[in-house]
């Protein structure tokens, strides 16, 4: 039976040759060093026992970065509650932009300026659409994403786009027929 590898597998396995070849940052080498240790005894625990059958359990601490893939899904889960119970109660529209990959090798060279570029070019872009189609002012939620799924350099940016807004005149104005409607009660689906 094959064992099931994660995140923290690999990076213990591949994280001191890259460290030695200087190619890590020294934030990197802080997130590897965190997720190496992630759920281990040498970050400590807890018993927990169950009151019923005696059953117990130790359960090792977890190292709380937001790089992490198993100490992300619960604050990812309130961040997006959060983010939804301060969205307008309207349908939305999800649109993702990303860019060609041969602008990657900009990205890795001053990553700061190329995401506030992007950034800006995203804003922009659903600025002047909501005007130039719809004759609103539209707004956005916008999350940037660097890597993609497969762990490889991916930058991209995900909206939250409300399927109405404003319009030059000051009314109030739905735009579209689409968009999804954002659930107001974590027992339901997001967007």
């Amino acid at each position: 039976m094959r064992t099931r590898l994660e995140l923290a597998d690999v990076v213990r396995r591949f994280a001191p040759s890259l460290q030695d070849r200087g190619t890590l940052t020294p934030l990197q080498e802080k997130v590897f060093a965190k997720i190496a240790l992630c759920r281990t005894a040498a970050l400590g625990g807890h018993e927990e026992a169950c009151d019923n059958c005696g059953t117990i359990r130790y359960s090792y601490n977890s190292c709380g970065d937001r790089h992490c893939p198993k100490c992300q899904a619960a604050r990812q889960a309130f961040r997006i509650d959060g983010l939804v119970q301060g969205t307008m109660p309207v349908r939305h529209y999800h649109v993702v932009f990303t860019v060609p990959d041969h602008l990657n090798v900009l990205c890795l060279h001053n990553g700061r300026m190329f995401y506030n570029l992007l950034f800006l070019a995203v804003w922009h872009t659903l600025n002047s659409f909501g005007y130039s189609y719809h004759g609103v002012g539209t707004g956005a939620i916008a999350v940037l994403h660097t890597w993609g799924q497969n762990l490889s350099l991916h930058p991209h940016i995900h909206c939250l786009v409300p399927a109405a807004g404003y319009s030059l005149d000051g009314r109030w104005k739905n735009i579209g027929h689409g968009g999804v409607p954002l659930s107001r009660s974590s027992d339901e689906q997001y967007v």
